[in-house]
């Protein structure tokens, strides 16, 4: 299953029922997990791990050095799960030391081409990434949230669980679960109502989740004031989640 024409490390691990493409090249220190399909023009480097079932398309870099001028080539990782789809001219780049050394990908998430992926960020599950949206070093991005193509999203920013941003968006403070984003600067736009039925939340949570974006933002409240609100007003798990995101954040929430 691997073409005469790829060229792979000695060093590199390659699982069970890999297929290899023509002209892709596997450098040292990399893992691929059983059952990945890795199409012609592809390069991975490491160190990188990369689990199972992934399907990597032509022209992808996977785990190259990050473009941080402040890297001075220490060994940092990619770590990747499984059952992803990495469309043509991805790249995802390896961490640095300024932050835990590693970038890590979660499974099943779909990057659409020219997608960029920077040093050091953080990518859930089950997320989609569209055709040329970008992401900053040190970026998290939580479980199933969407990126619409052409997303700008600046460094350190954290995007929540089930956000949504619009095409062309270009994200400057962290995005909360379950709102929508777009503009330049992205500003809310309300809430991902149809991610939410989507994925089958119940209309008590959907209504909690509705309230709750009314007092984060139509309501006039400070942040803090809202998160007190909030707090009082309903002891649902997604409004919890809401809290958290909100409180934690170290770059401010959109408004």
């Amino acid at each position: 299953m691997i073409d005469k024409l790829a060229y792979i490390h000695p060093d590199a691990k390659i699982g069970n029922n890999v297929t290899i493409g023509p002209w892709t090249y596997i450098g040292a220190d990399v893992e691929i997990g059983d059952d990945c399909w890795l199409s012609s023009h592809v390069v991975v480097k490491g160190p990188t791990v990369i689990g199972k079932g992934n399907k990597i398309f032509q022209f992808a870099s996977v785990g190259e050095d990050c473009q941080d001028k402040k890297y001075a080539g220490e060994p940092t990782r990619l770590i990747m799960g499984d059952n992803n789809i990495i469309r043509e001219s991805v790249t995802i780049h390896r961490g640095t030391t300024q932050d835990k050394g590693e970038t890590r990908i979660g499974s099943n998430n779909l990057f659409m081409a020219y997608v960029h992926i920077a040093h050091d960020c953080v990518v859930g599950n089950n997320v989609i990434m569209s055709n040329n949206a970008s992401i900053a070093g040190h970026v998290h991005v939580g479980d199933w949230a969407i990126l619409g193509g052409l997303t700008g999203v600046h460094q350190f920013v954290h995007i929540g669980a089930h956000a949504f941003t619009a095409g062309y968006s270009l994200i400057l403070q962290d995005v909360p679960p379950f709102v929508m984003a777009s503009g330049q600067p992205g500003i809310p736009r309300g809430l991902n109502s149809e991610g939410m039925k989507r994925r089958g939340f119940s209309k008590e949570s959907q209504m909690a989740v509705r309230r709750a974006y009314k007092t984060l933002y139509r309501k006039g409240h400070t942040v803090e004031e809202a998160v007190a609100a909030l707090a009082e007003e309903s002891d649902d798990e997604q409004v919890k989640l809401l809290i958290d995101f909100v409180t934690s954040s170290s770059r401010g929430i959109i408004r």
